[in-house]
Order: C-alpha cells, then sequence, then structure tokens
C-alpha cells in the first residue's frame, strides 16, 4: 500500500489535472466499497452529513470527532492506493490537531469549512492545517470550504462572489490546494469565481439544478463532489422498494449482491 505522503500527492495532482476530479461521496465502508469496484473511482471523499446522518447526528452538531475519524479509518484501511478526502466540519475547535489526527488515519485531504468567520481566523485556520500536513511529512491536499453562498443570507449575489473570491484567494494564499464553493453555481457564477481564484482551483458540488460536471470542467473547474445527495439516493431506494414490499411485492431480481 503506498504511504500517506504518496495518496496525498495523488490527490493533488488529481486536482490539478485537466479533467475535472468527479468523487461520488460515500459514508461507511460499505458504501465505499461499492464505489471503488468501479474503475472509473480515482478517489473517495466521505460525505460529514452522511455520516452524522448514520450516527443518528444532525450535520454540524456534535458528533464526536473520535466517531468520524474511526469511520473514515475504516474506508481508508478499504481504499488502499485510492486517495481518501474527509469531511471534517470545521475542524472540530482545532483544526491543526483534527488534521494531525486525521493523517495517523491515513485521511490525506479534507475540507474544512469556514462558516464565515471573520476572514483572519479562517486563514489562521488553513495555516494550522497546513503545517499540521507538513510536520508529518503529507501535503494535506485541503479543499478549503467557504460558505459564502450557503450562509449568504439576503446580501446579494455580487457580494458573495467577492467574498468567495477574497476569502478563496487568502486560502490559496495560506497552502490549501483548492476552494470549495457549495451552492447552485451558474454558469456565470462559476466563470467569475474560476477568474478570481484561478485555473483549476475551484471546487463545486452536483446539486440538482446545477451543472453537470462535464461543463463545469469546460469552465476550468478541478472537482465535483455530491455530499449528502449520493446517501439521500441510496435512502430513497431503500424507501421505494420497501413501499413495494409492503405492497406484496418482491425484491427486483436486478438487484446486484454489493455487500
Amino acid at each position: 500500500m503506498s504511504t500517506p505522503a504518496e495518496r496525498a500527492q495523488t490527490l493533488s495532482d488529481l486536482h490539478a489535472a485537466p479533467e475535472i476530479l468527479r468523487v461520488v461521496n460515500v459514508w461507511d465502508v460499505v458504501s465505499a466499497e461499492a464505489i471503488l469496484a468501479l474503475p472509473e473511482t480515482r478517489a473517495i471523499a466521505t460525505a460529514g452529513h452522511s455520516i452524522a446522518a448514520s450516527f443518528g447526528y444532525e450535520d454540524g452538531t456534535d458528533i464526536p470527532l473520535e466517531i468520524v475519524l474511526d469511520m473514515v479509518g475504516r474506508i481508508v484501511a478499504v481504499a488502499g492506493d485510492v486517495p481518501v478526502s474527509a469531511d471534517l466540519d470545521a475542524g472540530f475547535g482545532d483544526p491543526g490537531e483534527t488534521t494531525r489526527r486525521a493523517i495517523g488515519a491515513g485521511i490525506v485531504g479534507a475540507n474544512v469549512e469556514d462558516r464565515l468567520q471573520p476572514l483572519a481566523d479562517s486563514v489562521r485556520a488553513v495555516e494550522a492545517i497546513v503545517r499540521a500536513g507538513e510536520a508529518e511529512g503529507v501535503r494535506f491536499a485541503l479543499n478549503a470550504r467557504t460558505d459564502a453562498f450557503v450562509r449568504a443570507g439576503d446580501r446579494s449575489t455580487e457580494e458573495s462572489i467577492a467574498d468567495a473570491i477574497e476569502r478563496g484567494r487568502a486560502y490559496l494564499d495560506a497552502g490549501a490546494d483548492l476552494v470549495f464553493v457549495p451552492g447552485i453555481l451558474d454558469a456565470d457564477i462559476t466563470r467569475r469565481l474560476v477568474e478570481g481564484l484561478g485555473e483549476r482551483k475551484l471546487s463545486v458540488i452536483g446539486l440538482p439544478g446545477a451543472l453537470t460536471a462535464a461543463e463545469y470542467e469546460d469552465l476550468g473547474v478541478a472537482r465535483i463532489s455530491y455530499g449528502p445527495t449520493t446517501q439521500r439516493v441510496a435512502l430513497t431506494a431503500l424507501q421505494d422498494v420497501a413501499q413495494q414490499l409492503y405492497a406484496n411485492g418482491v425484491i427486483p431480481p436486478s438487484t446486484r449482491p454489493l455487500n
């Protein structure tokens, strides 16, 4: 198995490649194994919302870091040489120490969100994450998230674009690999963000109503992930088949033995 440093470099190289990196978010070992079985899988990303929901916690609340690291460590164990990027929320109160522990679990990259804290505080968090990686001998591939759109409140789109670019540039200068701007970004907003941050420096989320991965790629986006929506697709399928079974149905013959 490759070293964490090698897997971190692989992830960083995938971020910089001309082809957009598509990461399908997982939340436990069996969901990871289902995605790892596909030859198209080049990296794995966990969804913090989905892991929290699996353990009965609300997203962004008080799920213990130990639970997150245990689950993601189990995913790392089955991923082999495929790099694993984790959702580490806002750093669990100590972004540097959280990163150190994450690297110890085999994680080589992460989303860490700013929650629109004062910019100086957010930059210090990014710097702490980068230093923690350096201390462990790992070029930790930080996908620094700014909530410039999802926590925008009633401010204008223009203000959110300007804020995302200002914050994103600061995070990149502090050593982040990418800037993650969640939200439904249309072509014009995406183009302006790429112009402000640089080619292959923007990371987006694929939500209903968003552009396709190919369209984002043409605009210079580096990475697309899908957050909790993959778990929602799985749970929708579970609930739908349950309704069929309650109506005297049978398990569809097309079901594959993926567990």
